[in-house]
């Protein structure tokens, strides 16, 4: 039942507001996955990159695609949990287990082991609109046990603007999506974390910029 309400949600919600409202513009495809297990990786600037992420993905992989968010967020009410767990199909990230001692990303490996295919926003945190942060190392550690696994990176431009930080009303603005070429393992993960971060400040650059950074 959970699969077919995400792909009815899909069909019915999220590639219309993409088309429709945002009028998404997807370049580079060939490179999103066609199976799993994956990682996507994208600059986070609105609770929209998901969404836009998600209608992007073949209908028939909807079930297979983990964004990971954060639980303490996605998990606070019951109706937002039941709506993120059942539908978005989120994998719920503990942000404190590496205080106590847990491993952080125990759960992603283990999606990663089932073939899944893991949505990341290296960043951590929503930033300011089409301002792009500096990248953390989770996604190194996990490429780090699975060098096998395609690591995709992807530039968001424009929805920041659409829904910002804080906002609830969505502005109908164009977004761009530009999907780069698998990156790959380096050796190390310091080297990983800056080549991947460099791989999708990349791709926003070859973009037009219609938007000021503010």
């Amino acid at each position: 039942m959970d699969g077919l309400l995400r792909r009815l949600f899909a069909l019915l919600v999220l590639r219309p507001v993409a088309m429709l409202m945002l009028g998404v513009t997807l370049r580079g495809r060939d490179n999103l996955p066609n199976q799993g297990p994956a990682i996507v990786v994208a600059n986070h600037n609105s609770h929209l990159d998901t969404l836009v992420l998600l209608s992007l993905m073949p209908l028939r992989l909807i079930d297979k695609v983990r964004p990971v968010a954060a639980a303490d967020y996605f998990l606070k009410n019951p109706l937002l949990a039941w709506f993120s767990l059942r539908i978005l199909n989120i994998l719920p990230l503990e942000r404190g287990n590496a205080a106590r001692g847990e491993d952080p990303l125990a759960e992603s490996a283990a999606a990663i082991g089932r073939g899944e295919i893991l949505i990341v926003f290296p960043e951590g945190s929503r930033g300011s609109a089409e301002v792009m942060g500096r990248f953390k190392g989770g996604v190194a550690r996990l490429k780090e046990r699975f060098p096998e696994v395609p690591v995709i990176p992807v530039f968001l431009q424009g929805a920041g603007k659409a829904l910002p930080r804080g906002e609830i009303v969505l502005v109908p603005v164009a977004v761009d999506a530009v999907v780069g070429v698998p990156v790959a393992w380096n050796g190390n993960r310091a080297g990983f974390t800056a080549a991947l971060e460099d791989a999708v400040r990349s791709l926003g650059a070859a973009l037009p910029k219609v938007f000021d950074e503010d």
